[in-house]
């Protein structure tokens, strides 16, 4: 019978099974691996059969002040939705490149950031990563066609309601792959 060795690589991955199993050091690793997720995925245009139109609707929000308001979806305007949550560890590694396409696209696309979380929860957490995203909770059930089971869940919808880009997981949103989607999107607008 041959005698197996530790290798420095059995050791690594039985130190990394071991730190995922301790819930302390669990979260940290998870939103390590999506951080590296992140750079290596930019979103992805769907294939024209994929794109599905939605009827035109509106979106009954409430925002984290508890105000109540709609975002038309469908009726001229492009929109970015996600779905996320600020204890998903994937979540939170897209966010800077969901916040860095905000500063850049948000008074040409409406940004749409759902969770149900606490509001005051939601404010401290965007506090303290300084971010000014607009995150609203849901007064209605979705569309369908933008039910998410899994977040982070991010759809891309074009000015006349067609689904350009449904997302699933950690993704970097401010790619040139992304940017040049967007950048297509508002040319469209703008004719």
């Amino acid at each position: 019978m041959k005698k197996k060795t530790l290798t420095p690589s059995n050791i690594i991955f039985a130190i990394f099974i071991v730190l995922l199993i301790i819930p302390q050091t669990r979260s940290v690793l998870q939103l390590a691996v999506n951080k590296v997720r992140v750079q290596l995925f930019s979103p992805s245009e769907l294939d024209r059969e994929d794109q599905t139109r939605l009827q035109p609707f509106s979106y009954e929000l409430q925002d984290l002040k508890g105000k109540s308001t709609s975002i038309e979806i469908g009726f001229g305007n492009p929109v970015f939705i996600s779905y996320w949550a600020t204890w998903c560890p994937p979540c939170i590694a897209e966010l800077p490149s969901i916040q860095e396409l905000y500063e850049d696209y948000g008074n040409q696309v409406d940004f749409i950031l759902l969770t149900n979380e606490d509001p005051d929860v939601v404010r401290g957490f965007l506090r303290e990563k300084h971010y000014n995203l607009p995150v609203y909770s849901p007064l209605m059930a979705p569309p369908e066609k933008l039910y998410a089971r899994s977040i982070p869940t991010n759809y891309v919808i074009d000015a006349n309601g067609k689904i350009l880009i449904n997302e699933t997981g950690a993704t970097d949103w401010n790619s040139k792959k992304a940017r040049a989607i967007f950048d297509a999107l508002i040319r469209v607008g703008q004719k």
